[in-house]
């Protein structure tokens, strides 16, 4: 009888995370905030930096230092991917159009914007339960306000998860090291 459900629990958590890695953060796809299908495939030999944004929270200025990242390593194969999401204090109302606009005018935005996702929750994107379950929080998977940062590696590999009151300035050495 043991051996019969140790057989099962291994079966059963073997095929778990066997189904779990076999996804790659390049097998996802996310609609960008103009609306148009985006394949992560895309962005294959860059290091990527995905964060969680809104544009009505205490730390929407971090645009401002996220652009200065961009605009200083991109030509090195840095690329920022902002996912707006209203999970939380429900600080992005707007519209795909008021957000792209707004990111633009007050911070000048560059990099890449997608639409507006759920990153907890039942309709959670899928990228964001890769991202969670491939780099847990402190305290567990749950993203817990806005501005989380992932860094995906240039094989595509989630390596680091960043808190939001961590400033994009406080990262630049992480992401030059990694580039």
């Amino acid at each position: 009888m043991w051996a019969l459900w140790c057989t099962g629990a291994f079966t059963f958590f073997r095929n778990k995370s066997t189904s779990f890695s076999v996804k790659h953060f390049y097998d996802f796809e996310a609609k960008t905030i103009q609306g148009k299908s985006m394949v992560m495939d895309n962005y294959k030999g860059k290091t990527v930096l995905i964060v969680n944004t809104a544009s009505q929270c205490g730390l929407t200025p971090q645009y401002e230092g996220l652009e200065r990242l961009y605009q200083k390593y991109s030509d090195k194969g840095l690329v920022i991917l902002g996912f707006p999401c209203n999970q939380f204090g429900q600080q992005e109302k707007g519209s795909e159009r008021e957000i792209e606009t707004f990111c633009s005018v007050n911070y000048g935005v560059s990099f890449p914007m997608f639409a507006k996702v759920d990153v907890n929750g039942s309709n959670a994107h899928p990228l964001f339960v890769f991202l969670k379950n491939s780099l847990g929080g402190i305290l567990g998977n749950r993203i817990k306000w806005n501005f989380t940062k992932f860094v995906i590696d240039k094989e595509g590999r989630p390596i680091k998860r960043f808190a939001p009151i961590t400033k994009p300035e406080e990262i630049e050495k992480f992401i030059k090291e990694i580039i």
